[in-house]
């Protein structure tokens, strides 16, 4: 089933509500859009979350789920994406997540361990729960970074603020 892991784990390692002003078709839309743009654009550590590892260069590579596998979010897979949100939105959409890591610059650069995060989107009306598993790897990028990074390049994307946080009391 498109959008679904069917092996999603139950221990979650960090999750967060948002709210939106958006349909949730709408912003499915608006997610596999920011996705598909991630993909293999570099960042500096800086532009992802607090630098763990200096004069750093980071690399995301997502995935949609379907049944047991992951689909690369290229542009034929984003179209798929798209024509299948023309039916009926989702009520779940999972990701995968690896993010590779290039220390130093330019022509100098030097790989180092990746991390490999699974994301589970849950939509409810005007609401959306993220849940990030961090599957394994250094964890140079915390799960909580990890959304906070994504929850801010789907509100660049737009003219206004698209994800508001649901602050939870203790």
């Amino acid at each position: 089933m498109l959008g679904f892991y069917e092996n999603f784990p139950a221990n979650i390692h960090r999750i967060e509500a948002f709210t939106t002003c958006l349909s949730s078709k709408r912003l499915q839309r608006r997610l596999i859009q920011v996705l598909h743009d991630v993909n293999l654009r570099k960042f500096s550590f800086e532009e992802v979350a607090c630098p763990t590892v200096p004069q750093c260069m980071v690399i995301f590579e997502t995935g949609l789920a379907e049944a047991k596998n992951f689909n690369y979010i290229d542009e034929e897979e984003k179209q798929k994406v798209l024509s299948a949100l023309r039916k009926a939105p989702f009520q779940t959409m999972d990701f995968f997540c690896a993010v590779r890591y290039y220390k130093g610059i330019l022509g100098n650069k030097m790989p180092l361990k990746f991390d490999y995060y699974l994301l589970r989107v849950v939509f409810v009306r005007n609401n959306l729960e993220m849940q990030v598993f961090h599957e394994r790897g250094p964890r140079y990028i915390s799960p909580e970074d990890i959304i906070t990074f994504l929850v801010n390049e789907v509100n660049k994307a737009s003219s206004r603020k698209t994800l508001k946080k649901i602050e939870t009391k203790p």
